[in-house]
């Protein structure tokens, strides 16, 4: 192996291409979800794992109040390790299960009435938001910044 193709391999650089295939959106009353992982080989390689996550990304505040948390809600592993040549395309699918975490103005919202009113007014007032994403990342063996896909995904009542 040359110089160069040492250093993309360590780099991950021309080691396989990933695209993730998730629905637009789910449902709150949702426990999983179902989607592909498509691996697309620009050289042969050795995949060692596929991790699977769903992350929650929770911002509060506004300006320089702003917080941003990540939470994870979900993950899979796909600890099959197999070859992949030049070319060749692999597709995994997978099941992801996780469970949606709730603030103080979520709960009450849920609640209905006057406290359902507070918590709209109070989740308002923190300028909460939350966005959801799978994310998608491939263990290529000898390779250091393995490659990866991320999903936007919406939340629907």
């Amino acid at each position: 192996m040359s110089f160069i193709k040492k250093i993309k391999q360590f780099l991950g650089i021309g080691t396989v291409s990933v695209k993730l295939a998730v629905p637009a959106s789910f449902k709150v009353s949702d426990s999983s979800i179902s989607g592909s992982v498509n691996i697309t080989g620009k050289s042969d390689q050795k995949i060692k794992s596929i991790d699977i996550k769903m992350e929650e990304i929770y911002t509060k505040g506004k300006g320089d109040d702003k917080e941003v948390t990540t939470f994870e809600l979900g993950k899979v592993v796909l600890n099959q390790a197999f070859d992949i040549k030049e070319g060749e395309v692999i597709a995994k699918t997978f099941d992801l299960p996780f469970a949606l975490l709730k603030s103080t103005n979520d709960h009450l919202k849920e609640k209905g009435g006057v406290m359902g009113g507070l918590g709209k007014v109070g989740a308002f007032l923190d300028a909460e938001k939350s966005e959801y994403q799978i994310v998608v990342s491939v263990d290529v063996i000898g390779a250091k910044l393995d490659p990866n896909d991320i999903a936007k995904i919406k939340k629907v009542i």
